[in-house]
């Protein structure tokens, strides 16, 4: 370790590891994981709103013992997070993702795998081949694959076939960034060009734009994917399929129209559209706008969670599960160890914020238990604007 890298037992909060990790990793790596869009409103409201809605505890309940097990995507988990896909995470430790996948394996939550992992898929599923301590819990550790499609169409088609045969459970499809956001602390410092992503083919590299990590290695990307192509995407996997990125309840009805099966409210992090809604008010605005989706498919909640508060909020408000991506990679500042340290943070701040409401299982969360009222006026009616209601001659 670093000489200024703390002991893993004296960090008490997901804060310390992001602290830690801004002054001990190479200052590329953190440009990368750190970076958002353009000014970073989306990247910091993500986190700010959690902090402006309220919880109501109820008291003198029998809250000795408190269960933090659910299901996601009909998978038996240990708590309703899982680790959001991620990119390239060996620029932060060696292990990379392999790292992430023991320590979610250990502590008993899902991965999600992303495109541009640093290693193969095949290879981060053997990492973690054998039952970890909460086997009897989840058995084989949930494991789930992003996608995002490719340009040429028959190579995600083969990357689909294959991670199914290795035994993914669901696919999350992002459908958030048909090109990279504008990542200026990225852009200003130059990439290592040897750096490469087995699963995509891409490699790093400079321009005359800069070195963001993001934008040079996305260009496969298919910026056409398009709500046609789903029935494409269905007839490729048997698996469950989730849209990763979902910012509107126009959206997200859509996608339940489809028979999508799961959705992420995300705006990828505040990475991709700056000014893009934080994920709780997009939840606020399905519960007030589509509240029918939640009985169709379940709906999940990426950016900004870093409380055990944070997860109570949004499962009050009917997500099924929260997803972390940033976090996990700064925990894998410290290893295997320090992923599962992470995890054990946020399980006891869970527990904790589930005896302070009066509830001992999480099929006792309700909208009763948070107060809202500081962001409803945030929140659309439709798709409509209030008042202004000229629409463009140009043809959408």
């Amino acid at each position: 370790m670093a000489p200024d890298k703390p002991a893993l037992d004296t960090l008490i909060n997901t804060h310390d590891f992001e602290q830690i990790a801004s002054r001990t990793l190479a200052p590329k790596t953190w440009a990368f994981y750190s970076s958002a869009a353009t000014d970073l409103h989306s990247k910091a409201r993500n986190a700010s709103v959690y902090t402006e809605v309220g919880l109501r505890p109820r008291i003198l309940r029998n809250v000795k013992d408190v269960d933090t097990r659910t299901t996601m995507l009909g998978q038996q988990v240990a708590l309703p997070l899982f680790c959001s896909p991620t990119a390239m995470s060996k620029l932060v430790h060696p292990d990379g993702e392999k790292g992430i996948a023991r320590g979610c394996k250990e502590m008993g939550i899902p991965q999600c795998v992303s495109t541009s992992a640093s290693y193969p898929i095949a290879e981060i599923m053997q990492a973690v081949a054998g039952v970890g301590k909460y086997g009897d819990v989840v058995g084989e550790m949930p494991l789930f694959f992003q996608l995002y499609v490719d340009n040429q169409r028959e190579k995600s088609e083969a990357l689909l076939k294959h991670v199914e045969e290795l035994g993914v459970k669901a696919i999350f499809v992002t459908v958030d960034a048909p090109i990279p956001g504008k990542r200026e602390a990225d852009e200003r410092i130059s990439a290592d060009e040897s750096i490469s992503a087995p699963m995509s083919g891409d490699v790093a590299k400079n321009d005359k734009k800069g070195g963001a990590l993001g934008r040079t290695m996305g260009s496969y990307i298919d910026s056409s994917l398009s709500w046609d192509d789903m029935p494409w995407l269905r007839r490729n996997t048997s698996l469950a399929i989730v849209l990763k990125g979902v910012q509107t309840a126009m959206d997200a009805r859509k996608a339940m129209e489809l028979g999508i099966d799961a959705i992420v409210l995300s705006n990828h992090g505040g990475r991709s559209c700056d000014t893009s809604p934080a994920p709780l008010l997009i939840l606020l605005e399905l519960q007030k706008c589509c509240p029918e989706v939640f009985d169709k498919m379940e709906v999940f909640v990426d950016g900004g969670i870093s409380r055990g508060t944070d997860i109570i909020k949004a499962l009050c408000l009917g997500a099924k599960s929260v997803g972390v991506g940033r976090g996990f990679l700064y925990a894998l500042n410290y290893g295997q160890k320090g992923v599962e340290k992470y995890i054990e943070i946020l399980k006891d701040e869970l527990e904790t914020t589930m005896r302070m409401l009066g509830i001992t299982d999480l099929s006792q969360v309700h909208p009763g238990l948070v107060n809202t009222r500081a962001v409803d006026h945030l929140i659309p009616d439709g798709e409509e604007h209030p008042y202004a209601k000229w629409r463009p001659k140009a043809r959408i």
